[in-house]
């Protein structure tokens, strides 16, 4: 007995001998630590995962294999042929919705299920079901809280369409692209359209195929990234993967035979050298216009309202010959080529560079409101009939229709260097970027006159116009530093430097004289400059793991402007889990600011704008630094100030399923708003005059909604599987705080003048209305062999607006409307896949009635004769058939057909 103890002890040791530890750290191809990796060693159950910090420890049998796997990365194999192994996993093509996120803290990253904050994880595969051409248009089928649209007639707006989170405008959603802010763009809207007055990054310029995910942050974040981040912060992380290459090819037309469209993406990646990777995207696209114009009311065109003031006889002999009075609005034709690239190179184990680049060119060719021949008359302009017409009979002049073409250049680089030495993490880079934007008007004239009534250019005129642009371009400096203190504790510091520069470019001599070219009047010297400013902002951020359930997080931010000054903003966050991480408990309380951007301080022009009743009038717009402004009392911008508040929870009772709920509050003081036209004096004959808007800090605002999302996965149906999804936004309030912050001087003014305010009606509608107030997304997809299937159902819930020149006594309503989206896709081999999505299935189209505010404005809506005047006030005439001019809900297209094929190589 005593030899056969003696044997097992001999045995024992000599296995404890035979084993040895290993330890390493896993990361992905960005360097990013990947904490909860599952370590086996292969062929046994002995296995561990890495910490928080991506690192792991493990005993094994000398001559074992490690085995490293991970929820959407492909797994990986490494001998223990030493006691070290780092490891760098890659992705797979599918992304799973509880990886880990980098968007939100300033610390280690964490899961999708132990953030403290609501977070969207939105996948490659995700972006390509929808069928859509455009990322933003993708996102508007993904993200119920996200919205933008097309608006008609659109001008520079055609470029890039304004878009928003939670109804809070374009400027107050952060945009990183890899963790690092992208480059806002060169135009800031001031048509009468939502996100009006503002800017926003142009993501519509970011080829899908070059997005491995995006995470979208539903909360307020200036503490952890500073301005632009009010209503939250959506973080694009480009593709690394190098083991496979892919070329897509798109095609797609309107059912209306219209808007046809082609493209054709390579996404590439490789390896370069041992320790390097790159992956780049090329993408070139191309639709055509899809045209959606009104049947013109004849009758109305011959109201003085309209500003013509032409014999119905004449009107109505154009409008049999064109019904539509050669009005041309939907979706302009837009041409665009696209180049990203994204690599880094890991020097050592503990040491890497990184960098990615974009170019992006984009050409749009619109049109403005056509000019009929009763609107632009040869008996007022004589000369036209040689621009237009034949030069001799008076019949050839028809009008004409001015055409908008605008030129689009967008970039952005960052290049960076992380390094781990005594476990602090420092991640230093160098952004840049930058957009801009200018503009030919063809097919127009200068008709303006002397003093003495003549003609300044009259048949000499030029027909085509350089009207200047845009363009604005930023420097970021950033250096971030976190270390990993204990299993409970980790710390985030670190510091931004950003320059921003803004230039208005003149346009040629003809398009600003007078009244400049006919439609869109060019940038006069005098309104033109460059103008620029920086920051420097610093943060700390600490995160406490009071238990493994129970997490506090806390961040507070300094930022010094030089135009303006400084700010100090903080942000505390917390989640608990229970009942074995099936519930969580989440919130976080913060203040925010955003500064005005250098468009919003500097822009200066003349704008043609419509007015009540269809007529075209030229207005200006005044810079808050100039001598106009300080004449007329006007003060100069301070920064928004705001107060977010968000509670949420979630549930997960099994792996394949899950739901969470999150209420939010956002409060903003001092909102940046573009003004009405204000007269401040009066003409000879006592009317106002000189009618000029301005940019001031207008109003307090509130909004509150919430968000809802759930997701279950992996239904055994049949032969295949079926996953569900339901999202959904509901705002339960958006609306002023207070009263409107009228200027002094404005309300100083008397007489003829008083009465004047800076926000109306109307603008509160495009602030407050202009989006729905719910949206909801339900839809399923199915797999089955080599067949997919997925449908899709928006609701788009109502939008209100008061538009201009329409009775107080009324508003209009665009009606709850639920757009269904089909997908097919079929994997023909393993390499080819081939996909069909029919979007809007149904062909629904926006409606819109009047609703009455009122008795008067339900006695109003049954007088046949008086809602019809309200009704051409609106429309132009009834230019627009689905819409007002001031806009809708979603796209007017109706159903769109779309076919890709993707082959992998």
């Amino acid at each position: 007995m005593k030899k056969i103890a003696l044997l097992l002890f001999l045995l024992n040791v000599t296995f404890l001998f035979a084993q040895k530890e290993v330890s390493g750290v896993v990361k992905d191809n960005s360097g990013v630590a990947l904490p909860g990796v599952n370590i086996v060693e292969k062929g046994t159950n002995n296995g561990v995962s890495t910490d928080i910090d991506g690192a792991y420890k493990i005993k094994v049998k000398d001559g074992a294999t490690l085995v490293f796997s991970y929820v959407g990365f492909n797994k990986l194999e490494k001998e223990a042929t030493s006691s070290r192994i780092d490891v760098v996993l890659s992705e797979e093509g599918g992304q799973a919705l509880d990886e880990i996120v980098v968007t939100g803290t300033r610390t280690a990253p964490r899961s999708n299920t132990t953030t403290a904050l609501p977070i969207d994880v939105i996948s490659a595969k995700d972006l390509a079901s929808t069928g859509q051409a455009s990322f933003d248009k993708a996102l508007q089928y993904k993200i119920p809280s996200f919205n933008t649209v097309q608006t008609p007639v659109n001008d520079a707006t055609s470029l890039l369409d304004p878009y928003e989170i939670r109804n809070m405008g374009p400027s107050r959603t952060l945009i990183l692209i890899n963790g690092k802010r992208k480059n806002m763009s060169s135009l800031v809207y001031t048509q009468t359209s939502p996100g009006r007055g503002e800017t926003g990054s142009d993501i519509s310029a970011i080829p899908t195929d070059a997005i491995e995910r995006v995470e979208i942050l539903r909360d307020g974040a200036s503490a952890q990234y500073g301005s632009d981040a009010i209503a939250g912060v959506m973080n694009i992380i480009l593709k690394k993967n190098t083991n496979y290459g892919s070329v897509t090819v798109r095609t797609g037309v309107t059912s209306e035979g219209d808007g046809e469209m082609l493209g054709v993406s390579l996404n590439n990646g490789s390896t370069v050298g041992d320790r390097g990777f790159v992956n780049y995207t090329v993408d070139f696209s191309k639709v055509n216009l899809a045209n959606r114009p009104g049947k013109v009311d004849a009758a109305a065109e011959a109201d003085s309202n309209t500003g013509f003031g032409a014999p119905l006889a004449d009107v109505q002999a154009f409008l049999a010959k064109y019904p539509d009075a050669g009005n041309i609005n939907g979706s302009p034709e837009t041409a665009a080529a696209k180049f990203l690239v994204n690599g880094g190179v890991n020097y050592t184990e503990n040491t890497q560079l990184y960098y990615n680049a974009a170019y992006v060119y984009k050409k749009v060719n619109s049109f403005a409101n056509y000019r009929t021949p009763y609107w632009r008359t040869l008996n007022d302009y004589p000369y036209l009939l040689n621009l237009f017409g034949d030069g001799v009979n008076a019949s050839s002049y028809v009008g004409y229709v001015p055409t908008f073409i605008g030129d689009l250049n967008d970039y952005n680089a960052t290049v960076g260097y992380k390094s781990v030495k005594n476990d602090w993490n420092t991640d230093v880079s160098l952004t840049t970027g930058g957009n801009k934007q200018t503009y030919t008007v063809s097919n127009s004239h200068n008709r303006s006159t002397d003093q003495n009534g003549d003609f300044i250019y009259g048949g000499s005129t030029p027909i085509t116009f350089k009207p200047g642009g845009t363009s604005f371009n930023h420097i970021v400096g950033n250096l971030d530093i976190s270390k990993v203190l204990s299993d409970k504790v980790s710390i985030g510091f670190g510091s931004e430097f950003r320059t921003e520069n803004f230039e208005i470019i003149a346009g040629d001599e003809a398009s600003y004289v007078g009244v400049g070219a006919d439609s869109f009047q060019g940038n006069t010297p005098e309104n033109s400059g460059k103008f620029n400013r920086y920051n420097l902002g610093g943060y700390f951020d600490v995160a406490y793991d009071v238990t493994k359930d129970f997490l506090i997080n806390g961040t507070v931010r300094y930022e010094d402007y030089s135009d303006f000054g400084g700010a100090t903003i903080w942000k505390v966050s917390s989640r608990y889990k229970f009942l074995d991480d099936k519930v969580t408990l989440r919130g976080s309380l913060s203040t925010g600011f955003r500064a005005p951007s250098l468009h919003q301080i500097y822009t200066q022009k003349s704008q043609s704008s419509f007015q009540a009743g269809g007529a075209i009038v030229v207005t200006g717009l005044i810079n808050n630094v100039s001598s106009a402004a300080r004449q007329n009392g006007i003060p100069k911008l301070d920064a928004e100030k705001s107060n977010n508040l968000t509670l949420g929870f979630g549930l997960k009772p099994s792996k394949d399923f899950s739901f969470t709920v999150d209420y939010y509050n956002i409060k903003v003081k001092d909102r940046v708003l573009l003004s009405n036209e204000i007269a401040f004096e009066l003409d000879q004959n006592g009317e106002p005059t000189n009618q000029q808007s301005f940019f001031v800090n207008g109003m307090d605002t509130k909004t509150s909604g919430l968000d809802v999302v759930a997701s279950y996965r992996n239904i055994e149906l049949g032969s295949g599987k079926l996953g569900l999804n339901f999202s959904g936004n509901y705002t339960f309030v958006n609306e002023r705080d207070g009263a409107v912050k009228d200027p002094q001087s404005v309300k100083n003014l008397s007489g003829a003048l008083a009465g004047q305010t800076i926000i109306d009606a109307t603008q509160e509608a495009l602030l407050f209305s202009s989006r729905p107030k719910f949206k909801y997304i339900l839809g399923g997809d199915y797999e089955i062999g080599k067949f997919g299937f997925s449908l899709n159902n928006t609701v788009f819930g109502p939008t209100k607006f008061k538009n201009a020149g329409m009775s107080d006594d009324l508003r209009i309503e665009f009606l709850t409307k639920v757009v269904t989206d089909l997908g097919v896709t079929f994997s023909a081999t393993e390499k080819l896949t081939i996909a069909l999505n029919v979007n809007n299935l149904l062909n629904v189209l926006p409606e819109w009635k009047f609703k009455a505010e009122n008795a008067a404005g339900t006695a109003l809506i049954n007088n046949a004769v008086g809602i019809k005047e309200q009704s051409n006030l609106i429309t132009f005439n009834q230019r627009y058939s689905q819409m007002t001019y001031d806009g809708y809900h979603f796209s007017q297209l109706g159903t769109m057909f779309n076919l890709s094929l993707n082959y992998k190589f």
